[in-house]
């Protein structure tokens, strides 16, 4: 096996990635971009995509990640908007352009132009994700977006099976694909729950971040595996552990949750990394199969299945916005009235991703001994219109969102929230010290037990102080110079402790116990403020 190309694209697509966050473009943009550019240079090994791999290694922990990091109360609030886009505009989406496909281009069969629909249904979970975060879209849109990526492939790779049955002459029928939709729904989420429990128990009780990691590591593997083993949605399984594991989080110990979050954050920037660029190489492979389809007409193809594909999520998004309102009165009681502007956004951050080219790498050459009709026209379109959502909606969706000036989080009220909460998670815990004290098993000196009510009263005033004054000169407020003179403070010592080593003062294993406290002690200092 030659694994360089593995590492080239690795390390590439890192690197591009990092002078992204540089630059006003989204990452993904820019990874697309390049990799267009580098899959034609002379020398650059040939990426196929291989879905065998993509959709069981690739797609579950970025599906887990994702997951683990949403929040699952925002989501239960938003279930009916989320189930909408992630089932109903999905199963729209397969039909509505594949009909509509079918009608414009000749080389297409209905089965096999229903194919095309399935394939291209789906938002990615990865490009919705990384776009969101980047633009700053509102809670409840990006909410909306995360919830419906989670689930919707689970939607697409069922619809996928059904149209391809037809397409190959399987006898697959309406009622048949409803009941191996429900099947797949149910069971996939039937494992995420049989599984999600027990794992959650084990975590608990392993005692070492590091086995717990690595056990966080396998999960995403083994409810995919499971749930396609008992041909169940495998997405669905994992979407469920995840969202319980990062409900629970808190009862998993520090120092497992300050590990956990650095291998996901680097695992998480790694496949998302790769993916994109894995996007743009696909040019020339999917170029070398379309044949007698290349040319003028496949790109006016390319433009109507584009424009296809944003047109429908209109004509889905508006009325699943505003119908439910104007049918169920609980709706309109408990709901604020939306405007036009929430849905126009949703309607535009459909981009398409990786999912969709796997899906469409994996329909067979072959059916009945002949070759499968459309599959290299089918592959293209499903890349014209992977890279065009991209770009086309990535590119624009920043300066629509300045353009509609939709309100942004309210900074001011989270920072009074966090406030107040901190307060009170203060005040318990001064009360629980206090009792503490009184047992004379916990007698501690004056000054230590000064030092514990010091680091509370610390705790609570740090938020308070972020809604203060701040420095005429530097522009900081008293926490963030707090914070800064205690990173100088902490980097000081670090670097005495390192002279003491290199004079051979101290041996390399209490250098490592000394950093690492001095770690701990300024990843408490520091506050991300990006």
């Amino acid at each position: 096996m030659n694994v360089l190309p593995l590492l080239l694209l690795v390390a590439g697509s890192a690197a591009v990635a990092g002078a992204a966050r540089r630059t006003p473009v989204p990452a993904p943009l820019l990874l697309v971009a390049v990799g267009l550019v580098v899959s034609y240079l002379p020398g650059v090994p040939e990426y196929a995509l291989d879905p065998e791999v993509v959709l069981p290694l690739v797609l579950p922990p970025l599906l887990y990640t994702a997951a683990a990091d949403s929040s699952y109360l925002d989501l239960r609030a938003q279930l009916r908007p989320v189930a909408l886009l992630s089932v109903g505009y999905v199963l729209f989406a397969t039909l509505a352009v594949g009909w509509v496909v079918y009608l414009l281009v000749p080389a297409l069969t209905l089965p096999a132009a229903l194919v095309l629909g399935a394939v291209v249904a789906p938002p990615d979970a990865v490009a919705a994700t990384a776009v969101a975060r980047r633009v700053g879209l509102p809670s409840r849109i990006t909410t909306i977006l995360q919830g419906e990526s989670l689930v919707n492939d689970a939607t697409a790779i069922t619809a996928y099976k059904v149209a391809l049955a037809a397409a190959v002459g399987a006898g697959a029928t309406w009622s048949g694909g409803v009941r191996e939709f429900l099947l797949a729904a149910v069971g996939g989420v039937a494992v995420g729950l049989v599984l999600m429990v027990p794992i959650h128990w084990l975590r608990t009780r392993l005692k070492e971040a590091l086995l717990q990691n690595t056990l966080s590591l396998l999960i995403p593997f083994v409810a995919y595996g499971l749930a396609e083993w008992a041909h169940a949605s495998g997405v669905l399984a994992v979407v469920v552990v995840a969202l319980y594991l990062g409900h629970h989080n808190w009862q998993v110990d520090f120092a497992t949750r300050l590990q956990e979050e650095a291998v996901w954050k680097m695992v998480g920037f790694i496949l998302e990394s790769a993916v994109f660029a894995l996007i743009g190489l696909q040019l020339p492979v999917v170029l070398k199969g379309l044949g007698a389809d290349q040319g003028i007409r496949a790109a006016w193809y390319a433009v109507a299945v584009f424009l296809l594909v944003a047109l429908s999520r209109f004509v889905w998004v508006y009325p699943a916005t505003f119908l439910p309102r104007l049918l169920v009165r609980r709706i309109r009681e408990r709901e604020e009235n939306p405007t036009w502007k929430a849905p126009f956004i949703i309607g535009w951050a459909g981009m398409r991703g990786v999912v969709s080219l796997a899906i469409a790498f994996s329909i067979p050459r072959t059916v009945h001994g002949g070759p499968f009709p459309g599959r290299n026209l089918i592959l293209f379109l499903t890349f014209t219109t992977v890279i065009g959502t991209l770009v086309v909606q990535g590119l624009t969706l920043p300066p629509l969102i300045r353009l509609l000036r939709l309100p942004g989080r309210d900074a001011q009220a989270e920072i009074l929230a966090e406030a107040n909460a901190q307060a009170q998670a203060s005040r318990a815990a001064e009360r629980r010290l206090d009792e503490l004290l009184d047992d004379r098993r916990n007698a501690l000196p004056p000054p230590l037990a000064d030092r514990l009510r010091r680091v509370l009263e610390r705790r609570r005033n740090a938020v308070w102080e972020r809604l203060g004054a701040v420095n005429p000169v530097t522009g900081e407020t008293a926490d963030d110079t707090y914070r800064r003179l205690s990173r100088e403070m902490i980097g000081t010592e670090r670097q005495v402790f390192v002279t003491l080593r290199n004079h051979r003062y101290l041996d390399d294993e209490m250098l490592r116990t000394l950093l690492r406290r001095l770690d701990l002690e300024e990843a408490a200092a520091y506050r991300e403020t990006s």
